[in-house]
């Protein structure tokens, strides 16, 4: 019988018109009116409709769209009944990820992940940063380039996204400066990325304290699921666990790869992208012997329920 993870995407998998495939479905438009409701942030299903995109794409509104998407399609599903035997999150798709294992509410997940990225942005205005991909590179290499950028600056890895695509984060300077070390040493490609800010490395410090004051209001409920965490690879064991990992996620790397080296090698062999993309799909390329289903548009949406439901 197979083992299906749902996976969420995070920021950067955003499109103006993300959530139209999910029209005439009443599990997802319930939703999305209802979380449109609860945002902070009026116009939020307006703006995931029709955009403009570079207003979409500000840190603080993509951040609570993505979520609203995602939990809508994740709705869909469950009414279809296509069922998860685990779930796990990309940076910002940890929400949605504990929605799924029945940890938060869709209500506190959408609150929570406006509040992030208001503070997120706030905090990368005030300590101005970048990221930059390194294509082809091992840990050490990536070790070695922040180590020679930490004169520069604050800096660190981001992201280990997949075996040789790391991502570094910190200011400008020390961004910079890694980039051509990474060069030097001998990484195949060094790739800046369009972000307006340094997210998940030391420069987000004051974003994650504002964050933890508002994961304090909030209640957490154990998992029903096995809920898979970025900043551990590991399995989160309690409702009060996931709270403290959520904080620590704003300044710590997203340990993507070994986290879906664990799903696998616990016998995962279904993996669903819930969620607007195919980002995630793109990187579990690299296991054999696994199935790969996506959700971001109608076809994609009707295979996958059609293949899974009641599986």
């Amino acid at each position: 019988m197979a083992k299906t993870a749902f996976l969420f995407p995070g920021q950067g998998s955003q499109s103006v018109g993300m959530a139209s495939h999910l029209a005439g479905r009443p599990a997802a438009e319930s939703l999305l009116a209802r979380l449109d409701e609860l945002a902070s942030a009026p116009g939020l299903l307006s703006l995931v409709n029709e955009g403009p995109e570079e207003l979409l794409t500000r840190t603080d509104n993509v951040q609570p769209a993505i979520t609203a998407v995602s939990l809508a399609i994740l709705a869909v599903l469950e009414e279809a009944g296509v069922e998860e035997s685990a779930a796990a999150g990309n940076s910002l798709g940890e929400y949605p990820a504990l929605v799924a294992a029945g940890v938060l509410s869709p209500g506190d997940a959408l609150s929570l992940t406006r509040i992030r990225g208001v503070l997120m942005q706030q905090c990368a205005d005030r300590h101005p940063g970048g990221m930059a991909a390194l294509i082809g590179a091992t840990r050490e290499m990536a070790d070695a380039a922040v180590a020679a950028a930490q004169e520069s600056g604050p800096i660190g890895i981001a992201n280990i996204n997949s075996e040789g695509q790391i991502v570094l984060s910190g200011s400008t300077a020390a961004v910079e400066a890694a980039s051509l070390a990474a060069r030097a040493s001998g990484v195949r490609r060094v790739i800046p990325l369009k972000v307006s800010g340094a997210w998940h490395s030391p420069l987000m410090r004051e974003a994650a304290e504002g964050l933890a004051r508002a994961l304090d209001r909030v209640p957490f409920g154990d998992p029903a699921i096995p809920v898979m965490a970025n900043v551990t690879a590991d399995f989160t064991g309690s409702g009060a666990e996931a709270r403290s990992l959520l904080i620590g996620q704003v300044t710590s790397p997203v340990l993507w790869a070994a986290s879906m080296r664990r799903l696998v090698g616990q016998g995962y062999d279904t993996f669903v992208e819930v969620g607007p993309g195919s980002v995630l799909q793109g990187l579990m390329k690299g296991f054999e012997g696994i199935r790969l289903f996506g959700t971001s548009t109608a076809e994609s949406l009707e295979e996958t329920i059609g293949v899974l439901s009641g599986a």
